[in-house]
């Protein structure tokens, strides 16, 4: 992760975040469909749900310069999901939500250079996380 892939992930977070309502209910939708078997993790309403996922993405997005401040963050975080059911390979589902997701939203904006700033963040996050939780 560079300077560069920061940016352009805060820059593209930003397009998103006026639509978190629909992002997140477009993200559920796709991980239920590529990954059935999370369906039952949760038990919440998925709008608050959805509404809890946009504001920690956008949480770690702002902090994306700040490892020192994030990293902690994300292990308790991961800590937290165990208790939930999550498992290590429920990381690469979420993922490839999120990223999908990303693509529908912003549309043209989302370039093959987006898609790797976001996969590149997304993947330090998830193994941080991994880590934490699973090592």
């Amino acid at each position: 992760m560079n300077d560069r892939s920061i940016e352009l992930v805060q820059n593209t977070f930003a397009q998103v975040a006026p639509i978190a309502d629909k992002a997140a209910a477009l993200f559920y939708a796709r991980l239920f469909e590529i990954a059935p078997e999370v369906r039952p993790l949760f038990k919440a309403d998925l709008t608050e749900q959805g509404a809890k996922l946009m504001q920690m993405i956008g949480t770690a997005v702002a902090s994306l310069t700040n490892l020192d401040a994030l990293v902690p963050v994300a292990q308790d975080l991961a800590k937290r999901h165990i208790d939930y059911g999550v498992k290590k390979e429920h990381y690469a589902v979420v993922g490839a939500a999120l990223i999908w997701t990303l693509e529908q939203g912003l549309g043209d904006a989302f370039t093959e250079e987006v898609k790797q700033a976001w996969v590149d963040v997304y993947g330090l996050l998830s193994s941080v996380m991994i880590d934490a939780a699973y090592d």
